[in-house]
């Protein structure tokens, strides 16, 4: 761990020669989170480093990117955990020191905690989904049409203000009833959403080895904690009218 105004010795190697050393007794001085990664994790801090993502001020699809090849060839649930885990400490440790240097303002650093939260959420789906389909089936209408899981970011996140403790307020919900076609038993889609929905909220907010991603929260669905983990868009209508 960092002390006030020392660097340890493995940041110091870490940091060696980079740009980023006038800024970094403040940060890590600033930051327990900071100090501890890089000393924990010195070759995830070393490739943070030399990408020069922290100097970097990401575009719309930066963090949709980067997850996007992090997660390149998972396999199952356990390697998703894990890449989502640490995509998520590296890119906090950039989102505080920007903070903490000075180079980011309130409105970047709640866009980008956002912004990182819709990468994990919408690409760790798309995967899950995928396997789901695989083991289930397709979900479908009652004319064939594949349905698909929407999740709606209620709170902080849905207006893009996420800050660095915040939790995400999610709901699950689906366009028609049907119920799915290919698998080797099949369900309704009420049910295979809910169990794609809460393998989604286990890929977020299970607490491994290496955290978490997001602690999710889904109280704000219909009915709270009594109702359907996912629900059709009529059944949400008819709730909400």
């Amino acid at each position: 761990m960092a002390e006030n105004n020392l660097l340890s010795e493995q940041w110091q190697q870490h940091l060696n020669g980079s740009s980023l050393l006038e800024s970094a007794t403040q940060v890590l001085s600033g930051s327990d989170y900071v100090a501890q990664w890089g000393n924990r994790h010195a070759e995830r801090a070393e490739a943070l480093l030399a990408s020069g993502d922290i100097n970097t001020l990401y575009d719309a699809e930066g963090y949709q990117r980067r997850l996007k090849v992090s997660l390149e060839g998972v396999a199952d649930e356990t390697a998703l955990q894990q890449k989502l885990r640490h995509f998520r400490q590296r890119e906090m440790v950039r989102i505080i020191w920007r903070d903490l240097a000075g180079w980011a303002d309130l409105a970047e650093t709640v866009r980008d905690l956002s912004a990182m939260a819709d990468a994990c959420l919408e690409q760790s789906l798309a995967i899950l989904h995928k396997w789901q389909c695989e083991i289930s089936g397709i979900p479908c209408n009652a004319d064939g049409e594949e349905q698909y899981l929407v999740v709606l970011g209620m709170g902080k996140l849905g207006a893009g203000e996420l800050n660095l403790s915040s939790d995400i307020d999610l709901i699950f919900t689906y366009p028609e009833g049907g119920e799915t076609q290919g698998g080797r038993k099949s369900l309704s889609n009420e049910e295979f959403f809910t169990r794609l929905g809460r393998k989604l909220i286990q890929s977020l907010d299970n607490v491994t080895v290496d955290g978490f991603v997001f602690r999710v929260d889904m109280r704000l669905r219909p009915f709270g904690d009594s109702g359907a983990l996912a629900a059709s868009f009529d059944a949400m209508e008819d709730y909400y009218q």
